[in-house]
């Protein structure tokens, strides 16, 4: 699958833009501050509806404008798609596929997968559990549909749950129908559960070789599914927890509360590992899942690396670089650097400046 263009409109700092992309490498380069993150970010918000930054729609939408439109022409097993994305300030976003409007935005999973990789991304071992838990939910929503519906129902039924547990201090008669929210938490849940066990050992069984070349052969990482609960479980756990429920007006258990570890040589690294050593992991967790929606999708995803390679040594680099090969790519960097220009075929070149994009070549 390949993006073969996109067109802006008062998006971000882009009044207007219109960029075709070479279906090999693309390196989009200037000053920070300019609007290179903005592109990767607009083909990520339309290929997902949602910013890899959580931002809000409003606030991606051009300073004092309404409205914001993304188009996307995309090409997969030679089948061409558009897909129009328009933000709106105070009302839900408008999605379409081919010009016909879709109801539900998981509609747009499956068309395209794209893979984001940003600096912020390195922080994702030592950074918080819902960090890890949102790449669960990104990859995962775009590789299966049947995990999509699980999520967004077991995210329906928590939401329900924690309002009517609040509303019990006001009226406590409400308490029978916890029953019903219980039993939608968990059949949902466990769902939820049993699809992200599968995602993580697939991506344990292909991550061991990336990172011992990562490592140069010093380090085994073995990466595990923590669920907060086990699915046979958590109908029984969720009644037993109830009164403390209660008393904290949340629900307490459940896979919203799930986790990955990452174990270096039986050390976790989430805690007691290196800067160095949860930097090398990140990277390896992302090779593994490019690796993994080729072996899933029998297609390569599009693959958008947003200044990255500045935050990596020269060997992390050569790694990262060598498996973007027959991939296509966009990268964001300040300067074409000489390990940008030295290493690997450059396909298309694009300067951005303050809004305004140059095709250099």
């Amino acid at each position: 699958m390949i993006i073969e263009s996109i067109e802006l409109k008062n998006y971000r700092n882009y009044k207007e833009l219109h960029m075709k992309f070479n279906q090999g490498t693309n390196i989009l380069y200037g000053d920070n501050a300019q609007g290179k993150t903005n592109i990767l970010e607009a083909i990520y918000v339309c290929c997902t509806s949602k910013s890899h930054k959580n931002a809000k729609d409003r606030d991606m939408i051009r300073f004092r404008q309404d409205e914001s439109h993304i188009k996307l022409q995309i090409r997969k097993n030679r089948v061409p798609y558009r897909l129009d994305m328009h933000l709106k300030k105070n009302k839900a976003k408008g999605i379409a596929i081919n010009r016909i409007p879709i109801r539900k935005a998981s509609e747009l999973f499956g068309i395209a997968n794209v893979i984001f990789f940003s600096p912020e991304d390195l922080n994702i071992i030592k950074n918080g559990p819902s960090e890890r838990r949102r790449f669960i939910d990104m990859e995962l929503c775009q590789l299966n549909k049947l995990y999509v519906h699980s999520l967004v129902q077991y995210n329906k039924a928590l939401l329900q749950r924690n309002k009517l547990l609040k509303e019990l201090l006001f009226h406590p008669e409400y308490e029978a129908t916890l029953d019903v929210w219980d039993m939608q938490l968990a059949t949902y849940g466990r769902e939820v559960i049993g699809f992200r066990r599968d995602f993580i050992y697939r991506l344990n069984g292909i991550i061991h070789g990336i990172h011992e070349k990562l490592s140069g052969s010093r380090e085994d990482l073995v990466i595990s599914y923590e669920p907060y609960v086990k699915e046979e479980e958590f109908e029984e756990i969720l009644k037993k927890n109830r009164s403390q429920d209660r008393k904290q007006k949340t629900t307490l258990t459940g896979p919203h509360r799930d986790d990955i570890s990452f174990m270096v040589n039986g050390i976790d690294i989430r805690t007691y590992g290196s800067q160095g050593q949860q930097r090398t992991a990140a990277l390896s967790l992302k090779l593994s899942e490019l690796e993994l929606v080729k072996e899933l999708l029998h297609d390569s995803p599009i693959l958008l690396l947003d200044d990255v390679l500045s935050e990596l040594d020269s060997s992390r680099q050569n790694h990262l670089l060598s498996a973007i090969q027959n991939i296509q790519t966009l990268i964001t960097c300040t300067g074409l650097d000489d390990f940008v220009n030295n290493r690997f075929q450059i396909d298309k070149v694009f300067k951005v400046v303050d809004g305004t994009v140059i095709n250099e070549n």
